[in-house]
């Protein structure tokens, strides 16, 4: 099914292949050569890769020998954590690494796993716990440092509420205490601005298929001085950063994304604001006994969580697929569990709300009847689960 055949509600899930990245691809479908060959082929590839890289680096005010290519944004939150756990205590770097790590309990669940397995193997992690906005709580975090913490890593905005963090504030606060940050921006990237000077952090993790670019290539920005120790190894590429060949297809489609994301971020923001309050306020007058997720004001412009009592969200989701109408109840990666949200638990959302919670994530396409259809399809349908 395509995105025309549905009304989608799911961007902070996935994204739909922009034009331009379609045909940026199918333009280097041609190149064949491993970019770590000295030969025509060779350069054609690198000359593709180093282009790419140039345009990420640029989105993000980045230089391009920050930029390191990964197979996900998953991988790229991975190697970050995992680089704090090495066990040679030096790395690449020739810096300390190994240490304490604290994350907050926000995080996605590639980030909560990776620290629940590396706590498993006998690494010092903590949690830091956040408001019922789902805030970090920068109280807490300077009570709780220690000389020990070597990393922290907070999400900079929830895939699932939409919260964005004040990551500068943390991290003139990490840098305070002779720590690093990195803060996944998976779902940031792409929907609002971001500048890693401006805000300072150590690392930060990308995913192309969450701004129009394709599945399977992810980026890490590694500021320049930070330590860092791969976690794929075997070969020079990527500056020796990340083993094997690279993705050339999925490299130029990030690029592609990139490029073409930057200059209409602002007038989606407007709009994206526009009909998040349409379907806020629609849904208020329709629906009772409802609690929206969130901060209100430092929010994913395009993200609109909300919680329905006395309903199960598979239940919803099914009756809104029967419609058409794709949403989700939180991250796509957890979709599989039937664990109750770890983010709605952590900013003390209700009991009784928590099942029945209901993620609406738009995106560049979305149009006033895709909006329109949700509000009068959606009421009748709470009303008739709860019945």
């Amino acid at each position: 099914m395509t995105k025309n055949a549905c009304f989608y509600f799911d961007y902070n899930a996935t994204t739909p292949l922009r034009f331009e990245v379609q045909e940026e691809i199918k333009r280097v479908l041609s190149v064949f050569g491993n970019p770590s060959s000295l030969h025509a082929p060779g350069r054609q590839a690198k000359n593709v890769i180093e282009s790419a890289r140039e345009k990420v680096a640029g989105f993000i005010n980045a230089q391009p020998d920050e930029i390191v290519f990964t197979g996900s944004g998953t991988e790229a939150n991975n190697a970050v954590l995992n680089a704090f756990a090495c066990p040679s205590n030096e790395c690449a770097s020739h810096k300390p690494m190994r240490g304490g790590i604290l994350v907050s309990a926000v995080e996605h669940p590639c980030v909560l796993g990776t620290a629940h397995f590396l706590r498993e193997k006998g690494v010092s992690v903590r949690f830091l716990s956040v408001d019922t906005h789902g805030k970090v709580n920068r109280d807490e975090l300077e009570k709780i440092f220690d000389d020990n913490i070597k990393l922290v890593s907070v999400i900079m905005a929830n895939n699932e509420i939409g919260t964005i963090q004040d990551i500068q504030e943390i991290s003139e606060l990490v840098h305070k205490h002779d720590a690093y940050l990195h803060t996944d921006a998976v779902q940031a990237v792409g929907k609002i601005p971001v500048n890693v000077k401006e805000l300072d952090v150590d690392y930060l993790a990308l995913s192309g298929h969450k701004f129009y670019g394709p599945k399977g290539v992810g980026a890490i920005y590694i500021k320049k001085g930070s330590p860092f120790c791969s976690l794929i190894r075997g070969g020079g590429q990527e500056f020796s950063r990340r083993a094997g060949t690279e993705n050339i297809l999925g490299i130029a489609g990030i690029g592609k994304a990139a490029e073409m994301r930057g200059p209409e971020m602002d007038a989606e923001k407007e709009r994206l604001v526009f009909f998040k309050n349409k379907l806020k306020k629609g849904i208020e007058q329709k629906i009772e006994d409802i609690c929206f997720n969130g901060d209100p004001f430092d929010c994913l412009p395009g993200t609109l969580n909300v919680s329905f009592k006395g309903i199960e969200g598979e239940a919803l989701l099914m009756c809104l697929d029967q419609e058409r109408i794709c949403a989700s109840t939180g991250s796509a990666c957890s979709s599989g569990s039937l664990s109750p949200s770890h983010v709605l638990s952590a900013i003390q959302t209700p009991d009784e709300m928590i099942k029945g919670s209901l993620r609406l994530s738009l995106g560049r396409d979305t149009t006033h009847q895709e909006v329109d259809h949700l509000l009068a399809t959606l009421p009748p349908i709470i009303q008739r689960l709860r019945g």
